[in-house]
């Protein structure tokens, strides 16, 4: 009796662990990248990308204030590019990351290849920008804005900086220029 108890508790929990979902490399939730975790310090870098590859651009100049990191994969395709919340300090957490590769998407399937109709059917937009080339939109309960080109907005708002842009003016076949998550 106690042999089979114990084979059914091994059992149990072998089949428990295989159940076990892993992590979805490419997923991107509120706290999450793929692997990059909210949490994970510039320092930790490395050992979350042990597969890809990772280039640090230290900018001191003028017009960047922080130090970008480049996220590649094995094949040499870019990733992520990532900025810490303090520049140059390896202690920092990463805040700021645009997200290059279109296998990167959230739950519901937003990514770099889709379009404003994706976004209007699945979250909520807290507001919308209207900037000298872009409409930048967010979406406060991911962490995410996006980038839409004036180029696809209707020709009244594309030269008109100070004109307020509803969503109902955006097409829906409007892409995505720019994937932005800001943990910061």
């Amino acid at each position: 009796m106690r042999k089979s108890l114990f084979i059914l508790l091994i059992s149990s929990t072998s089949l428990f662990i295989a159940c076990e979902k892993e992590q979805d490399p490419y997923l991107i939730s509120p706290t999450s990248v793929g692997l990059l975790t909210k949490d994970v310090k510039i320092n930790q870098l490395d050992s979350v990308f042990a597969e890809d590859s990772i280039v640090k651009q230290v900018n001191e100049g003028e017009f960047r204030k922080n130090n970008e990191i480049e996220i590649y994969d094995k094949t040499g395709k870019k990733l992520l590019l990532l900025e810490p919340v303090q520049a140059f300090d390896s202690t920092s957490t990463v805040g700021f990351i645009q997200v290059l590769d279109p296998r990167f998407k959230t739950a519901k399937g937003l990514g770099t290849e889709s379009t404003f109709k994706d976004i209007v059917e699945n979250y909520t937009i807290s507001r919308i920008e209207n900037t000298l080339s872009a409409a930048v939109i967010f979406i406060d309960d991911m962490n995410v804005y996006v980038t839409i080109d004036k180029k696809e907005l209707p020709a009244e708002l594309r030269y008109d900086t100070q004109a307020r842009i509803q969503a109902s003016q955006i097409p829906d076949h409007a892409k995505i220029k720019y994937f932005m998550i800001d943990w910061d």
